[in-house]
């Protein structure tokens, strides 16, 4: 049993505020915050077992990044450099850019390249205080590498002091070789894909992008169908450059989340709050490819749509591997309040990930908690470009 005294706590027990004990304590015990509050009211039964004196520091939920795509082949640094000579992200997808050429890349990379590579990534990610990666398929787009990139985000788990849940994403875009045939693609290579990745235990959700340059509300929903069938949870790309469907989508089938949703309407959000489907809000795609217009943060408000962030970490649109960022940018850009942005990267981040003990400083939860060098937590979204951590504490262990 370890028993953290002295700490500024942000329990985040309820929505609507920090939930900040002033000079708290809180007991760990097997992996598991066994105790929360007020030094002063800690019970005998707690008061054994090593005391930590976190000398006033700050103490939070853990971070969560619930969006990325971390697992990739090669980089595109000449697309970032196209974008500013005015090509569009639709454009170089059209030209054979985009995501096709981190597919190649991708395919030719071998497992051990791509964990040494993806690594460097969840290094920075840990830096900034994150114990739970959400990691998606999606640049393979053929059974053998959709699988290889599976396999690489499991060893991941391995290798760091972090817990990674992984999510199918096949239909990300039609390759090279299904050119024009989106459907053709969806029944061959998509669906009997995750099949095969189910059967080998390495999917914890499915996800698709819906899409003018991807896919259409019919062709995700036989993804989708298969998914229910299989048992899995599903979240949808939507709404990120157009509106087709995806947040009703997203809806309709319950979604864990729908994510980007920059053309979601207040229709969209009121079918996303009556599914409890997390909305989650992804500034730096959005910063990266300059787009027009931003997610309907107010809408989300009004009808309580819970609103996570994430990095969207990938080599194109959002090359960013900083949750700290990622709370300054949704502050700056769309608004979002201090509080709305930690609880994006907690609790909310936990929800949209279906993890019912994370997120949280309570009973029960998982102690994965950070230690900052900050007196309040309004600080960690203020700062840009600096890093306050001063430990992270993952299931229970410093």
């Amino acid at each position: 049993m370890n028993i953290l005294t002295n700490a500024q706590i942000v329990t985040l027990a309820a929505n609507n505020s920090f939930g900040l004990i002033a000079e708290g304590t809180i007991v760990i015990d097997d992996g598991k915050i066994a105790w929360v509050g007020p030094a002063g009211d800690l019970p005998d039964a707690y008061q054994v077992g090593e005391t930590i004196d976190l000398k006033g520091r700050l103490v939070t939920p853990a971070l969560i990044d619930c969006h990325s795509h971390i697992v990739f082949g090669g980089n595109r640094a000449a697309e970032f450099e196209q974008r500013l000579n005015g090509a569009s992200y639709e454009e170089i997808a059209v030209a054979g850019g985009g995501i096709m050429s981190t597919v190649t890349a991708t395919r030719a990379a071998s497992e051990a390249a791509l964990l040494a590579d993806a690594l460097t990534r969840v290094d920075a990610l840990i830096a900034e205080g994150v114990s739970l990666i959400e990691i998606k398929s999606g640049y393979g787009l053929d059974m053998d590498t959709e699988i290889k990139m599976l396999r690489v985000a499991r060893q991941i788990g391995t290798r760091r002091a972090v817990k990674i849940k992984t999510t199918f994403l096949g239909a990300h875009a039609t390759p090279t070789e299904y050119k024009g045939r989106p459907d053709a693609y969806i029944d061959e290579v998509c669906i009997p894909t995750l099949r095969a990745a189910h059967t080998l235990g390495l999917v914890d959700a499915v996800d698709g992008f819906c899409e003018g340059i991807a896919f259409d509300a019919d062709q995700i929903t036989r993804v989708f169908d298969v998914a229910t069938e299989l048992g899995l949870p599903v979240k949808l790309h939507a709404e990120q450059l157009s509106n087709i469907g995806g947040a009703q989508l997203a809806a309709k089938y319950g979604a864990l989340s729908a994510d980007h949703l920059e053309y979601a309407t207040d229709a969209d959000a009121r079918a996303l709050a009556d599914a409890g489907t997390v909305a989650v809000i992804l500034p730096g795609a959005f910063y990266t490819l300059r787009e027009p217009q931003a997610p309907p943060i107010q809408a989300f408000r009004d009808h309580g749509v819970q609103m996570a962030l994430a990095t969207d970490c990938n080599p194109g649109s959002s090359p960013l591997a900083s949750p700290l960022l990622v709370m300054n940018m949704a502050c700056t850009l769309f608004r979002m309040t201090p509080l709305e942005a930690l609880l994006g990267v907690t609790a909310h981040a936990a929800q949209a990930l279906g993890e019912t003990q994370s997120g949280r400083i309570i009973a029960g939860n998982h102690a994965d908690l950070c230690v900052w060098n900050a007196e309040h937590p309004v600080e960690l979204a203020y700062r840009i470009g600096f890093n306050p951590l001063h430990a992270r504490i993952t299931q229970g262990v410093l």
